[in-house]
């Protein structure tokens, strides 16, 4: 897998990462982006999710897809609606199950993509156009790596 940028930044707190997802909602093309999120548990991936998600007009809980793998939104860009599917992998114990639940054409189709935990599906995803990798730091602050994988993770790049 190529890495052809990479920006690191620092979240001292959760109103710092609420700022770049707002940014990220607002400035790229995320209609048919594939975002992975990398991290341990604790780190904000679904925090992230949450505040990109309200900042793309998703009204309503964003819930963590841990139990479900997968939760469908719909994100408002102007008038016109567009899918989301945050699939959380955690939970999987055997790549048969990407085939068996469907996600091979979710993935297909159109639609803004965000995977947590994609390394249990390791082989079965498309490149992802941004690795968004997190880590918890002493201080409870976070830093997070974005690492671009494509033309459109470019665009990605806070």
């Amino acid at each position: 897998m190529s890495i052809l940028e990479t920006h690191r930044l620092t979240w001292p707190n959760e109103a710092a990462c609420a700022a770049t997802a707002t940014a990220l909602a607002q400035g790229a093309p995320l209609r048919a982006a594939f975002i992975e999120l990398h991290g341990p548990l604790g780190a904000g991936k679904t925090t992230f999710v949450r505040h990109l998600l309200h900042a793309l007009g998703v009204q309503g809980r964003v819930k963590s897809p841990t139990y479900a793998v997968m939760e469908p939104y719909e994100m408002r860009d102007g008038d016109t609606p567009g899918d989301i599917w945050h699939f959380d992998f955690f939970r999987f114990d055997d790549p048969q199950e990407f085939e068996d639940a469907g996600f091979r054409e979710v993935y297909a189709g159109p639609g803004l993509k965000i995977a947590e935990w994609p390394e249990k599906a390791a082989g079965l995803l498309p490149l992802p156009d941004v690795c968004i990798a997190l880590e918890l730091d002493d201080d409870d602050s976070r830093t997070a790596r974005f690492i671009a994988h494509s033309a459109r993770g470019l665009e990605l790049l806070p």
